[in-house]
């Protein structure tokens, strides 16, 4: 559920007319709804219940610090991948003691930082980042924290781009090999073990590809507890999917369901989850103004002033994404593609989509943005990127002002040798 809806013919977010802030920030403009982010944090706070758990919000879903600050007044941790999401998390207040740092790419300084910040633990994937975070701990004279993230090869059923949990992935340590590889950092004198993670894929719609992996990370626990080593943290990662068409995805309430019985053997464990999409993805909409409507030879385009360097999930995954007018008035229909300014044939929001004849000037809204949205667009083709918007009841405000042609050059430097 979300809380964007019709009244009088025209879309509201909250009890705000999407119109009004448009006409006082510009399009394309990302607009965020506080009810719907809250509502849906609480529906995994109130699912885990009846264990002990840790959410820990996927950064990379939406990383505004102004959502970062409610989720983590709301009791939220963060599950971050760089040194530039710990600043983000950090900043917005979140307690580093409730950061997990995944990522296969993590790079001394980030490992130091992160260290001397406090956190949680680090998801580590690899036995060269394990060596690494181990020197790094001893130079610093710590204990370093730390689950092996382990790769259960379980498909995920969802685009190949976002899978994570197969074999061929990048991610993780071989299911085959956990064992060793937890026995190898059992050795390293700057290492602390205190966890064992997963993830599988993003935008997951059905609960079988979860109780395949956690029952072989619940498996695995038993071994390594068998073997002396005590996992206190179970990190089942994210990937829940949401409704963009025509999914149904099951509920964190059936998931949990699905998933608490399951976990009954390490009952004395806090598990981890990192919702992310599931909590900001239909958080938040898209608007973005018609410029032309063209007529082609073989296709219909509607130019609207949005593109793929402020949406690129379209054009990066073919994702769908539901468009509708911001006022509904009696008008015909036709079928057409959507697209942006940008200079490439894949620029497009929509293909083959039947909408509203629309005139130039008038609104649409791409819905179920507010996942991988703004924190997935760019500069490309010199564009500023779009106003960031934070509706709350009846007020809103802009939580991030919209880029100017100043802030394209920022740090750039003419030669002068």
């Amino acid at each position: 559920m979300n809380y964007f809806h019709y009244q009088d013919n025209e879309l509201y977010c909250e009890q705000v007319p999407v119109q009004k802030i448009v006409k006082q920030v510009g399009t394309p403009a990302y607009i965020y709804s506080h009810e719907t982010l809250q509502r849906h944090f609480q529906a995994f706070e109130s699912a885990l219940s009846p264990i002990k758990h840790l959410l820990c919000y996927a950064v990379k879903t939406n990383s505004n610090i102004a959502i970062l600050n409610l989720l983590a007044k709301w009791g939220a941790g963060m599950d971050i991948v760089s040194g530039g999401e710990l600043y983000r998390a950090l900043q917005a207040g979140t307690p580093p003691n409730k950061i997990v740092y995944a990522g296969v790419g993590k790079t001394a300084d980030e490992i130091a930082l992160a260290l001397q910040s406090g956190i949680l633990m680090f998801n580590v994937e690899s036995r060269a980042e394990l060596n690494l975070i181990d020197k790094i701990a001893g130079d610093l004279g710590r204990k370093a924290p730390v689950a092996l993230r382990i790769n259960p090869d379980v498909d995920p059923l969802t685009h190949p781009y976002i899978s994570t949990g197969l074999k061929k992935n990048k991610f993780g340590i071989s299911f085959k090999q956990a064992l060793d590889e937890y026995l190898a950092a059992a050795l390293l004198l700057h290492l602390e073990i205190i966890g064992i993670h997963k993830h599988i894929g993003s935008q997951i719609t059905t609960v079988g590809p979860y109780m395949e992996s956690v029952n072989k990370i619940v498996e695995l626990v038993q071994r390594l507890r068998q073997n002396g080593i005590d996992i206190r943290y179970l990190n089942l990662g994210g990937g829940l999917g949401i409704t963009y068409n025509e999914e149904k995805p099951p509920s964190p309430q059936q998931l949990a369901e699905t998933l608490i019985p399951l976990l009954s053997p390490l009952s004395n464990c806090t598990v981890i989850m990192e919702p992310g999409r599931s909590i900001a993805g239909n958080s938040g909409i898209l608007v973005t103004k018609v410029l032309y409507c063209k007529q082609g030879e073989e296709k219909n385009f509607t130019i609207v002033d949005a593109g793929m360097n402020d949406l690129v999930r379209p054009s990066l995954y073919n994702a769908y994404h539901h468009i509708q007018p911001l006022q509904i008035k009696e008008r015909g229909e036709w079928l057409t593609d959507v697209v942006g300014p940008i200079c490439e044939s894949g620029d497009f929001l929509a293909k083959d989509r039947k909408l509203a004849k629309l005139e130039a000037g008038e609104l649409l809204a791409v819905m179920s943005a507010g996942s991988y949205g703004f924190s997935m667009s760019s500069n490309y083709n010199s564009r500023p990127r779009a106003v960031e918007v934070l509706v709350k009841g009846d007020k809103f405000q802009v939580i991030r002002r919209r880029e100017s042609y100043n802030d394209l050059i920022m740090g750039e430097m003419i030669l002068n040798l």
